[in-house]
C-alpha cells in the first residue's frame, strides 16, 4: 500500500473550509484508492498547516492514476492558486 499525504498552508486561512470541499470532489476517482480523508485546522489544535490529506492507495499505478486523472488535474490547478507552501510525503506500507 502506498500512502500519499499532502499538506497545505494557505494564503487565506478562511479559504480552507472551500478548499476541503474542491479536495473532497476527488474522493474515490480511481480504482485501489482505499482512503482519503481531508482535515481542517481547528482552533486550539497544535497546527503548522491549514489542510491535510491523509490517503492511501493499493499500489504506485492506482496512485498515479489519481494524479492523472482529468478531475484532480484540474482541481489541483485551482487549489494551486490558493495556497503559500505545500509539502507531500508518499511512502509504503507493508
Amino acid at each position: 500500500m502506498i500512502k500519499h499525504v499532502v499538506m497545505w498552508k494557505l494564503k487565506n486561512p478562511k479559504d480552507a473550509a472551500a478548499f476541503k470541499a474542491r479536495l473532497d470532489s476527488c474522493q474515490g476517482l480511481v480504482p485501489g484508492m482505499r482512503q482519503f480523508e481531508v482535515g481542517v485546522r481547528r482552533p486550539g489544535l497544535e497546527a503548522n498547516c491549514d489542510v491535510v490529506l491523509n490517503s492511501a492507495f493499493d499500489d504506485e499505478a492506482a496512485l498515479q492514476a489519481y494524479l492523472e486523472h482529468p478531475q484532480h488535474v484540474e482541481v489541483s490547478a485551482v487549489l494551486g492558486s490558493l495556497r503559500e507552501s505545500r509539502s507531500v510525503l508518499d511512502y509504503q506500507t507493508p
